[in-house]
């Protein structure tokens, strides 16, 4: 029991130290800042960080790095790796981690390996993933032994990369402060125009999503600031432009609403790129891709609804329809660019 109280007491200091290093790392001036920090600073002081990296690291499982209580060369480490993750669907609505990869600053694997959830799996999200139920079985490691392998980079101050890095943290249940997460990083000359950059976009190919071959991609994103000095700020082609006009976005989709039922509150032919729920009580979101962005605007006015703006300056309606049970449902339609 005293062990246990003294783990918790630890784990309780060591929250507070990396919280007062980014703090500190705010209120420092960016001068003396070298490449890595200047982007580690470019992601704590994005207006998402505080929600994205709002953790709970104290819940049972968690490992938290002790990086805010070491000697101040350790903090000023400009190591890095990148990570990234797999993630299925459990029976409880939650994430689980079920594929973790980690390269070094030379492109060099350092880990990538197969991990067992503790919780069933429901979806499995073999087409996005490429992960099957016989991957699953052969696994071993726990999200704890991953975190034992992690340990040592973490306590040196390793500064960690990703593209949407939280999420990768959240499913391996760390809470570290030097990370460099690129979806943050890099951005468009008018953010408000295109939601965060996706990791595709940003290396301008098709990148299959696997851990191993993301994790290398935000490296080399990384890289390309740090020793060749190129821009933050990214110029979206007219064929990414296009691709967004040519779409929707229903959220705000209540999770007992099937998403077969969405075929028939917008017109046209167009397909669904349904996005989970992150809780079994949340609500959900899809993506609409038409064929053309003239289709998609049409779909769009066809909408029997008053148009609005979000919070992102961004053109919507709220829709209204019956289901096949005979019962109502309401969820949004949004543009994913502002009118011109």
């Amino acid at each position: 029991m005293e062990h246990k109280l003294a783990a918790a007491e630890d784990k309780v200091l060591q929250c507070l130290a990396n919280h007062l290093l980014i703090e500190k790392l705010k209120q420092e001036s960016p001068d003396n800042d070298t490449p890595e920090q200047s982007l580690v600073r470019l992601t704590v002081e994005h207006p998402a960080y505080s929600v994205d990296y709002s953790f709970q690291p104290y819940s049972e499982g968690w490992f938290v790095s002790d990086v805010g209580m070491k000697m101040s060369k350790v903090m000023k480490s400009t190591e890095i790796i990148a990570v990234d993750c797999e993630m299925v669907l459990c029976e409880d609505g939650t994430e689980g981690l079920v594929r973790v990869g980690v390269v070094d600053r030379d492109l060099k694997v350092i880990l990538d390996t197969f991990v067992k959830p503790d919780k069933p799996i429901v979806d499995y999200r073999t087409d996005i993933t490429g992960i099957t139920a016989e991957d699953i079985e052969k696994a071993t490691l726990s999200v704890a032994d991953v975190q034992e392998t992690l340990q040592p980079f973490l306590s040196k101050g390793t500064i960690l990369v990703g593209h949407s890095l939280n999420k990768d943290l959240e499913v391996l249940k760390i809470d570290h402060p030097k990370v460099i997460d690129t979806s943050l990083v890099f951005k468009y000359p008018n953010a408000r125009k295109l939601r965060r950059p996706s990791l595709n976009n940003l290396c301008e190919a098709g990148i299959p999503h696997d851990c191993v071959q993301d994790a290398p991609a935000a490296m080399k994103l990384v890289l390309g600031v740090v020793e060749k000095r190129v821009g933050t700020t990214i110029l979206p082609s007219k064929e990414m432009l296009e691709a967004e006009k040519a779409k929707l976005f229903l959220h705000k989709i209540p999770r007992n609403v099937p998403p077969e039922e969405l075929e028939q509150v917008l017109s046209g032919k167009f397909t669904l790129d349904v996005k989970p729920a992150r809780t079994q009580r949340g609500y959900y979101c899809a993506f609409v891709v038409f064929e053309s962005s003239e289709e998609a605007d049409q779909a769009f006015e066809d909408v029997d609804g008053n148009q609005m703006t979000d919070s992102l300056g961004l053109p919507h309606k709220l829709i209204v329809f019956k289901l096949r049970s005979g019962s109502r449902a309401s969820l949004f339609v949004r543009k994913m660019v502002e009118d011109e």
